[in-house]
């Protein structure tokens, strides 16, 4: 017969593992190919997915509130300004994982400079430009820099300057060209606006086919969930608009990231770095880009979307995610100087 201490020794050790048998996900996903990940790696791991959906801005102050007791493990984010704000919070962990660092580019990475990575990108997504066919040359809208160019003043619409996904651009621009270089384009973009930025993506689409706008920025799901529209609107506003990879003779198009991180106060830390080690494998590269349109950040991983493919071979920046999303501080008060808002 066991001995008390040895007794209580043993049921805590059966109590840990059952417990180890669960991972609480926080998730700013919603799409239905996320079933088939989570039900993937419980069939894989034999461990139950709990999770919470939520908005990023929801997740992070739900994080914040719960402190030391939250049950998060891993986090699930869709920008990369969204997960670098979270982890200034300090709301991840380091990770050490051999999988991830020889899976993940490095320029997909983020935390800080010289240590262990506390995010990781898993699928990419591009922010490009779509123009009016009938009164734009394209020629004049192919790079981001153009758009500032006084040629096109009145033509230019995009999102609010406060927006993440205008913050990771110009985060992007401040690595690639200087922060000078960065602000002379925000104030061009405001010299150049058609109107006062405001709506999303779709609305910017909208614009350009309206002919309100002569050119706009987009991240290339919202193109290709409007050009695989039934809907009759949509073919028709299409039909209007031309599309276009900027930067190709340069430095690439901006690409940004959906990610994930294992949480601060993870509970079940080894389940949550074995879960984004599955995020990173081939199969669950394509379940988690194929939810929203995007690439697998795996480069060994071809995507298999059609709609995707279609829009042709591109040239992608190489710029540090990290390096967007610490860039975002200088990003915000660029925007706030030059009146983008």
């Amino acid at each position: 017969m066991l001995k008390p201490s040895l007794l209580t020794a043993a049921l805590l050790a059966v109590s840990a593992g059952a417990h180890a048998q669960e991972l609480n996900i926080y998730s700013a996903r919603h799409y239905q190919t996320d079933e088939l990940l989570y039900k993937g790696f419980t069939d894989q791991t034999g461990i139950k997915i709990n999770r919470i959906e939520a908005g990023d801005a929801a997740l992070v102050e739900r994080l914040k509130s719960e402190g030391a007791k939250s049950p998060a493990d891993v986090i699930l984010m869709v920008d990369a300004a969204r997960l670098w704000r979270a982890e200034a919070d300090g709301l991840f962990q380091p990770v050490s994982s051999k999988i991830l660092a020889e899976r993940i580019p490095a320029n997909l990475q983020g935390g800080e400079p010289g240590k262990d990575p506390q995010w990781f990108g898993f699928s990419t997504r591009a922010r490009v430009i779509v123009y009016n066919k009938a009164t734009v040359n394209p020629a004049d809208v192919d790079t981001y820099e153009k758009l500032a160019d006084p040629k096109n003043k009145g033509k230019v619409c995009t999102r609010s300057g406060s927006h993440p996904y205008m913050l990771s651009l110009l985060g992007s621009l401040i690595e690639r060209n200087g922060e000078a270089a960065a602000e002379k384009w925000a104030r061009g973009m405001v010299a150049n606006m058609a109107r006062n930025p405001q709506g999303g993506d779709t609305d910017q689409i909208k614009g350009v086919a309206s002919g309100e706008c002569g050119v706009a920025l987009t991240n290339n799901y919202y193109y290709v969930r409007m050009a695989r529209s039934d809907k009759p609107e949509d073919k028709a506003a299409i039909a209007k608009i031309g599309f276009l990879w900027p930067d190709q003779a340069g430095q690439g198009v901006h690409m940004n990231v959906a990610g994930g991180a294992v949480a601060r106060h993870a509970p079940h830390k080894e389940a949550a770095v074995k879960f984004l080690e599955y995020l990173a494998s081939d199969k669950a590269q394509n379940y988690f880009a194929a939810g929203n349109n995007e690439w697998p950040a795996v480069r060994s991983v071809k995507s298999d979307n059609a709609a995707l493919e279609a829009l042709g071979a591109f040239k992608a920046e190489s710029v540090s995610i990290g390096a967007i999303g610490r860039n975002q501080v200088t990003a915000q008060k660029i925007l706030d100087r030059t009146g983008y808002r």
